[in-house]
């Protein structure tokens, strides 16, 4: 009896024993499965913020024990200063793709060129939020510069470019560093002209081809900016004007023309703007356009991308050209 009693005592002993074994087994699961859960969000969430890789986003939060505001941070320095690092490397190299940005907000108007080395790049959404950033920046700047006569016009070279700030209070030149050590390709802010005009003349932009359906913001290989004054205004003036913006980029005149101008004989050949044959209807001229739309052309600007432009080098940020 001695024997049974102290066989059941060993059984229920080693059950216990078991049971206790499987409690913290279940308990170790439960708190690691959840630890996995929490971790895996955190890692998704990194990973959509800052579009940085699986194994990067994971370092940074295992070095700043999952605290995704730190590890935000500390993605960022690191990508910033392999951008510089990156950028050095590739400086030398040419940048014959890219981008026209055009931008148009009330009496403020902007035309930048930002060259990257190869098409594929130039098609990639980081390299348009450069272009975009670098509009961002030049609306900025130009929101602090005063109007002389109806227009001032105001060119910007690749070094002024990069000296002008973001809203965060990094320069051009951090953000397209940035974007260098994303691409791994070599880029270039080109040339920016920037429009600012009297309250009574008014501004129209058109970029070639253009998949943004933004008016405010505008890409393509080619762009132009219209300054215009409507002398009646009706339903259709802000079409017309758009419809000659795109004349200007799809026709390249070279000079708006004069009374005193006479049409070429081969209208292949014109550089007159109002002698041109109208992009959007040939059987009217330019001129035409405008006298029966009451619209008066001012002024106008035009980049293609890669073309060469001596206007936008070697000028002072200081130099402005103003248009009376």
């Amino acid at each position: 009896m001695l024997f049974l009693s102290l066989c059941n005592t060993s059984v229920v002993i080693l059950l216990i024993f078991v049971m206790q074994i499987i409690v913290r087994s279940v308990r170790h699961f439960c708190l690691t499965h959840a630890n996995f859960g929490t971790e895996k969000s955190l890692l998704a969430t990194l990973r959509k913020r800052t579009g940085y890789t699986f194994a990067n986003c994971k370092k940074a939060l295992e070095i700043h024990n999952n605290d995704l505001i730190k590890a935000e941070n500390w993605l960022k320095q690191q990508a910033q200063a392999m951008g510089w690092s990156k950028a050095t490397k590739l400086e030398g190299r040419q940048t014959t793709q890219g981008l026209i940005g055009v931008a148009v907000e009330e009496n403020k108007g902007v035309l930048v060129e930002v060259n990257c080395e190869t098409d594929f790049v130039s098609r990639n959404q980081e390299f348009h939020s450069v272009v975009q950033d670098t509009l961002n920046a030049c609306l900025s700047y130009l929101k602090k510069q005063s109007v002389q006569g109806k227009l001032t016009k105001i060119c910007l070279d690749s070094e002024q470019l990069k000296n002008l700030k973001l809203d965060d209070g990094k320069s051009l030149a951090d953000r397209l560093a940035l974007m260098i050590g994303t691409v791994g390709e070599n880029a270039s802010l080109k040339r920016a002209m920037c429009i600012k005009t009297a309250p009574e003349i008014r501004l129209a932009g058109y970029a070639h081809p253009s998949s943004n359906d933004d008016k405010t913001c505008q890409l393509g290989r080619l762009g132009g900016i219209l300054v215009y004054k409507a002398i009646e205004e009706n339903e259709n003036t802000n079409a017309i004007s758009r419809g000659i913006c795109q004349h200007i980029v799809g026709m390249d005149p070279k000079k708006i023309g004069m009374s005193t101008d006479e049409p070429v004989a081969n209208k292949d050949d014109e550089i007159c703007l109002i002698h041109q044959e109208y992009l959007l209807d040939e059987s009217m001229t330019v001129k035409e356009i405008l006298e029966e739309n009451k619209l008066e052309v001012i002024d106008f600007k035009r980049f293609e991308c890669g073309e060469c432009s001596k206007a936008a080098r070697d000028q002072l940020l200081e130099y402005v050209e103003t248009c009376q």
